[in-house]
């Protein structure tokens, strides 16, 4: 993916999910905010008060407009949505706890990334139309905001296929990165190359 100038992405992951999908593959389940995951989208808007985006986009499901409603507040921006940046579908492991994952497939929930991209998640999204997908919209962000600064609230999923995406490695490779709830990403856009200039920074956690 090339542009002509450097352009700053910001990716956000949402905050923290409703206590009963905690330690669940929610994928495409629609589920909204806790109480502490509402403090956590506060906290991130806050940080972010300083940094003008351009733009900004986001997933439409529920979790996602729940985290990026503050942050639209403080930028006076109308975050614009994109179904290319939903949740990857987990198949018949939506709405399983990691444990009974392992009851019923045997499968740990720590290798889902592996798993993911070798399409072993039985009925998941296929690793290649799920990469597709996020390629996609990302090549229409960077086609439309060249040379500009924005913010991609997000998944945890998607973030990692992001990074497999700009940075170029497999997407099994990311389970190396932790993207923590509410947490920023920023990579630096080059027209030759990417760099990750900042990773899994959350100003709940680390401030």
């Amino acid at each position: 993916m090339t542009s002509r100038a450097t352009t700053h992405l910001y990716f956000l992951r949402h905050a923290e999910v409703e206590e009963q999908y905690h330690r669940v593959f929610g994928g495409r389940l629609d589920m909204g905010l806790s109480p502490h995951g509402h403090h956590q989208a506060r906290a991130m808007a806050d940080y972010l008060r300083s940094h003008r985006f351009d733009a900004l986009y986001a997933s439409p499901m529920k979790r996602v407009q729940e985290t990026v409603h503050p942050l639209g507040e403080h930028h006076e921006l109308h975050p614009t949505l994109m179904p290319e940046l939903q949740e990857v579908d987990f198949g018949k492991w939506t709405g399983l706890s990691w444990d009974e994952v392992w009851q019923q497939y045997q499968m740990s929930a720590y290798a889902w990334l592996d798993l993911l991209e070798a399409d072993r998640i039985p009925e998941a999204e296929p690793a290649d139309q799920f990469r597709e997908r996020v390629s996609s919209g990302l090549r229409a962000i960077l086609k439309a905001n060249d040379g500009c600064k924005v913010g991609i609230v997000c998944h945890g999923g998607v973030i990692r296929m992001a990074l497999s995406i700009l940075l170029n490695m497999p997407l099994a490779k990311m389970k190396a990165f932790d993207i923590e709830y509410a947490s920023l990403s920023r990579l630096h856009h080059h027209p030759e190359r990417t760099e990750i200039q900042l990773l899994n920074f959350a100003p709940w956690r680390d401030l």
